[in-house]
């Protein structure tokens, strides 16, 4: 007996990468990738650190994600120009784990969910953006910008609210309450640092926007502390004033200056401040959490790839991308850093700045370290207002409010609806909930759409030559369009005869594409009820993969039942045969 042998065709690894290098890769394109890698670096580090402070964790955590997961995705990714780190899209979610869990949870689930898209991508499911529409994709997205703008107040405004909770209405209670704490200071310096971030741009100086806000608000802040402020008190809180930490028998405040080192996740503090206890229970608890950062991270991920596509007329690999995001996730947390995933602004940064290939994503990965190791003090001067400022201006950058009042303008009902439905869940409940309702509206609205498509037609001799000359007990029917759940049942019902003296049904079925379960149980139920009332039922011109979906189904030829036939020269061969054979034998006669 022979073997047969199977085979597993796996999806590759850092195929970016060697796009890259098939294309020729010289010197040239190194120093390119170089200067582009500094371009993004200086914007990641202040990015990483309002990010990871947003999220409800220490800003080095933000700083180790970009170091440690923007070099492994860049080497083992499937695009090519994508830079990955903390991005805004994530803070609605990792948020809450934070407040449940504590940092050692958020990693965990992190790690989790680096194992989901690598599945993913091993499972080649690297199309999975194509399927998610854009109202869904606008709503929660606009969605999270809201939830990140209303986290950012109270540092903004220098109010005293105390920890903010998982839930946006109490949030913003919460801070309506303690506006009369409001910090001018403060205030003046998250502002002043607002403009300039706006204006810096008008300038066309090579310098990130970021980069100058944070340092023109950080020299301010330090001169309000020095001439306001005492050593116990400062008058504007900076990174310094709020975060202190612990490594290697040392102590400091702010940023510590040293490379990420590795760390167990499940010996990290929870929520409480107790060390994690790893068991099933923690496990299943995150499972939910770590399917939404695996969900996000690979639309979030491919959109950005989408994106780059087109600015650089290249082709990424969308199952390849999804690895190695997965295996930035697996290997990030064990450092310190959170969840990664593709950023759209950091990427169309480094394609404008001329990279050529992931490479650049690596040295701005190398630049965040260096800034890490050697600016960790000055770092720690920024203030905790002109982060809020810089989150201001993402969260607003993110919303794309111009799309989304556009789209409440000009698009269709339904996906009016599904686009607020999305935006409102997103906002006042969480953003797992509003993409699963807004596909599921997606998918009702799209079931409803190719229903209104799909058409049962009874064709009358006079319009049609190829029925003339039918015997008049023939009725000829036509179905154009699949018969799916939605549709079978009100496509077959309305086969239904008026017409006592019929006696034969030809269905011309040549513009069936598709036909699902639910059709094809309702198909048997008309050939029974036709079979009831003495009528015989042919199929015409249905391709022979639905026609051996059928017979494995049960529902094969049978005499003077049912029977198929690939074209209209055939049927009538058929057709004029059974009226031969009736005229001749009892009307009851079986033919076929």
């Amino acid at each position: 007996m022979s073997r047969q042998r199977f085979s597993v065709s796996l999806p590759s690894i850092s195929t970016g990468l060697r796009a890259a290098w098939r294309e020729g890769y010289g010197l040239s394109d190194l120093r390119k990738d170089v200067m582009a890698g500094l371009t993004i670096g200086t914007v990641a580090v202040p990015l990483s650190m309002a990010l990871a402070i947003a999220t409800g964790v220490p800003p080095q955590q933000g700083l180790y994600t970009a170091i440690v997961a923007g070099a492994i995705i860049a080497l083992t990714g499937g695009a090519r120009f994508s830079v990955s780190g903390p991005t805004a899209a994530f803070v609605v979610i990792l948020f809450p784990i934070v407040q449940q869990y504590g940092l050692g949870g958020l990693l965990l689930a992190s790690m989790m969910a680096g194992i989901i898209l690598v599945v993913l991508g091993v499972t080649r499911m690297g199309r999975l953006i194509e399927f998610i529409p854009y109202p869904v994709v606008l709503g929660f997205t606009a969605g999270i910008a809201v939830v990140i703008a209303v986290l950012q107040i109270p540092d903004f405004l220098g109010l005293s609210v105390g920890q903010l909770g998982e839930h946006f209405v109490e949030n913003l209670g919460r801070i309506l309450t303690s506006l009369p704490s409001l910090n001018m200071l403060e205030f003046g310096i998250g502002a002043f640092a607002l403009v300039v971030m706006q204006l810096w741009p008008r300038l066309h100086v090579p310098i990130p926007a970021p980069l100058v806000g944070l340092v023109v608000g950080a020299i301010t802040a330090y001169g309000a502390n020095q001439w306001f402020g005492s050593a116990g008190a400062p008058a504007v809180e900076t990174i310094a004033s709020r975060f202190t930490w612990e490594a290697n028998g040392e102590t400091g405040t702010g940023i510590p200056p040293i490379a990420p080192s590795f760390m167990a996740p499940w010996l990290l503090p929870g929520a409480n401040g107790e060390p994690l206890e790893l068991n099933f229970e923690l496990i299943r608890a995150l499972l939910g959490p770590a399917f939404a950062i695996a969900m996000l991270g690979a639309i979030e991920s491919l959109l950005c790839a989408v994106v780059s596509d087109g600015l650089t007329k290249t082709k990424h690999d969308p199952n390849a991308e999804l690895i190695g995001q997965g295996l930035g996730n697996i290997i990030a947390p064990l450092f310190g850093g959170i969840t990664a995933t593709a950023a759209i602004a950091r990427t169309a940064t480094n394609i404008r700045s001329g990279a050529r290939s992931p490479i650049a994503a690596v040295v701005h990965s190398v630049v965040v370290l260096l800034a890490v190791i050697a600016l960790a003090g000055l770092l720690g001067l920024v203030p905790m207002a002109a982060l809020a400022a810089l989150l201001f201006i993402i969260a607003w950058n993110m919303s794309e409010a111009r799309h989304f009042l556009h789209t409440l303008r000009s698009a269709p009902p339904g996906d009016v609806a599904i686009l607020v439905t999305c935006f409102g869940l997103t906002v006042l409940f969480d953003m797992v909930l509003a993409v699963a309702v807004g596909m599921g509206l997606a998918a009702a609205l799209f079931i409803r759409r190719m229903a209104l498509l799909t058409t049962t037609d009874r064709i009358e001799a006079e319009n049609h030559p190829t029925v003339n000359g039918l015997p008049p007990e023939v009725a000829v029917y036509e179905i154009n369009g699949p018969l799916f759940f939605g549709v079978a049942e009100k496509a077959l019902t309305s086969l239904h005869l008026v017409d006592r003296n019929v006696q034969l049904v030809l269905i011309d079925m040549r513009k069936v594409p598709s036909m699902d379960g639910t059709a094809i149980v309702a198909l048997q139920s008309l050939i029974d009820e036709m079979h009831r009332e003495g009528i015989a039922l042919i199929l015409m011109g249905l391709p022979t993969r639905i026609i051996v979906k059928l017979r494995r189904a049960g529902i094969r030829k049978e005499k003077g039942v049912l029977t198929y036939c690939k074209d209209w020269q055939w049927a009538k061969v058929v057709v004029l045969r059974w009226h031969h054979e009736r005229n001749e034998m009892d009307r009851n006669a079986e033919v076929f």
